[in-house]
């Protein structure tokens, strides 16, 4: 068990770093191009693998936040991913997989979990609850999108896409900071991340968004390609 911990501390380790370093290239790069394709796979893969490792990590050790942070990287790398596959759904012209359902469910679940956790220790750690409060609205917007019977709002699926993958990557920093920045005092060592990256993620939205509503269609803004068919949704 120790070899098999070990090994999976170093493959989480290793994981971590190429998505720290990939993230900021597929941000950089044309957006939708072939470089942020490449990359941004990459970032995704790499994530899965640092997600799940954390994962068995934190439940082998007990360490119940950890173990929801790595579940919160983990459901919002998928969301980001999965929002890709939601361009036909968007325009009401598809209608949500099974998988779709059950990765929300299993999302909401979990947030509301890290909700209540965090209530339960909030004089000792407040952090619990604001990402489970982040995780929540992100599942409420997503089942209400896919309630909805008409199109989505012009490039939902890439404000998704956006959410999902920079709300991964904050994640993961945050972990990484709150374990191995240990100069920075509790509970800026969790939070500082998102409080430098989520304005300029909104500020980039929102620069989106007005384009659309000025009449811009998506693939006049990023690089669209229309994904093939994923479980059992047609794209």
């Amino acid at each position: 068990m120790e070899t098999f911990l070990l090994v999976n501390r170093w493959v989480h380790i290793g994981a971590g770093f190429l998505g720290f370093f990939v993230a900021p290239v597929a941000l950089y790069v044309r957006k939708g191009g072939p470089a942020h394709r490449l990359w941004g796979r990459v970032f995704f893969w790499a994530m899965m693998v640092a997600g799940t490792t954390a994962i068995v990590s934190a439940a082998y050790q007990g360490l119940t936040f950890l173990l929801l942070t790595g579940i919160f990287s983990l459901y919002l790398a998928w969301f980001g991913y999965r929002s890709l596959y939601h361009k036909q759904l968007g325009r009401g012209e598809a209608r949500p997989a099974v998988a779709d359902w059950l990765g929300v469910g299993l999302g909401t679940l979990v947030f509301a979990g890290t909700v209540a956790y965090g209530l339960l220790h909030f004089s000792r750690n407040p952090v619990p609850v604001v990402f489970g409060a982040i995780g929540l609205m992100t599942t409420t917007r997503q089942i209400r999108g896919f309630l909805r019977t008409g199109p989505w709002p012009a490039g939902q699926w890439l404000m998704n896409h956006i959410s999902g993958f920079v709300g991964s990557y904050i994640a993961a920093v945050s972990a990484f900071s709150a374990t191995s920045l240990t100069f920075i005092p509790f509970p800026l060592n969790f939070l500082w991340p998102t409080l430098l990256i989520v304005p300029g993620m909104i500020w980039v939205q929102r620069r989106y968004q007005a384009r659309f509503a000025r009449g811009h269609r998506p693939a006049e803004v990023v690089e669209v390609r229309i994904q093939p068919e994923a479980s059992g949704v047609r794209t």
